[in-house]
């Protein structure tokens, strides 16, 4: 019997409306998408600023799970961040933490003080091709977006705290963290902190396939004529390795299969995407 493929529900946060064909929310579809943004948006408000407007910030991040370290994409899962241990965002989750620590009863589970954690928006995209149709009404991308909503918590345990180092590193370029300089000095923790974000809800959109033209333009021999139609693949791809002036060491199989595969990946997902 195979294996039940797990979703986010529907909520009226979450629930996809426009082009709602192209929703899917999918945990390891999301998860997977996540995984690779090398950038992450992170939305959060700050409720002692007099401005009007949310915060967003470019952060980096990984999917895991401390208490399931085996768990796949498609099970349920956290995102580790990491930052400045004085950073607005680390000091804003602090303080929802101590907050939830002194209004909570002592035997709530971890679960019921996330939902009481900093309130987040984690939104990821790629763009793959760009579809330039007859009419610029019909123009559009080949994309994969994916949003979560969730709650964030300081982690205070030190061994998560290294669990979410190591994944968030390996996160960047596999086996990175073993083959780096360890382990990290007392500085080095001192000044970092990790936030572990448990989500509640979240979907992702994606648009694939070629170009949509309108059959009144298909029809229009004047318009075909002058028209150059089309798709052009955008990939996302990683460059020779260039190492340091004073670099020691040949570039290791980790990084050197990591380029290659990246690459290879990125071009075949782009280009079957554009043929569907």
């Amino acid at each position: 019997m195979g294996r039940h493929t797990l979703e986010y529900p529907k909520t009226k946060t979450n629930t996809v409306r426009r082009k709602s064909d192209r929703a899917n929310y999918a945990l390891e579809a999301i998860h997977s998408l996540i995984n690779s943004s090398p950038l992450l948006n992170v939305a959060f408000n700050t409720p002692d600023n007099d401005s009007p407007f949310p915060t967003i910030l470019p952060m980096i991040g990984h999917m895991g799970s401390f208490d399931r370290p085996s768990a796949d994409l498609g099970d349920p899962l956290d995102l580790y961040l990491h930052g400045y241990v004085s950073s607005r965002m680390m000091n804003l989750a602090r303080s929802s933490s101590s907050s939830s620590s002194s209004s909570s009863s002592s035997s709530q589970d971890k679960e019921q003080e996330q939902e009481q954690g900093l309130p987040v928006c984690i939104s990821a995209s790629h763009v793959d091709a760009l579809i330039l149709a007859t009419s610029p009404f019909n123009h559009s991308y080949n994309y994969r977006s994916a949003t979560l909503f969730g709650h964030a918590t300081l982690v205070t345990d030190d061994a998560e705290k290294l669990y979410a180092m190591e994944l968030i590193t390996n996160g960047v370029v596999p086996d990175r963290w073993r083959t780096s300089r360890q382990p990290p000095t007392p500085a080095e923790m001192q000044s970092t902190s990790i936030l572990r974000v448990s989500f509640s809800s979240g979907s992702a959109k994606f648009r694939d396939g070629g170009v949509h033209d309108d059959r009144h333009d298909l029809e229009d021999a004047d318009a075909q004529g002058k028209v150059w139609t089309g798709v052009l693949p955008v990939f996302s791809r990683i460059g020779e390795p260039i190492p340091t002036e004073y670099n020691k060491v040949e570039t290791p199989a980790n990084v050197t299969d990591f380029v290659r595969e990246y690459n290879k990946q990125n071009e075949e997902y782009v280009l079957a995407a554009a043929k569907k």
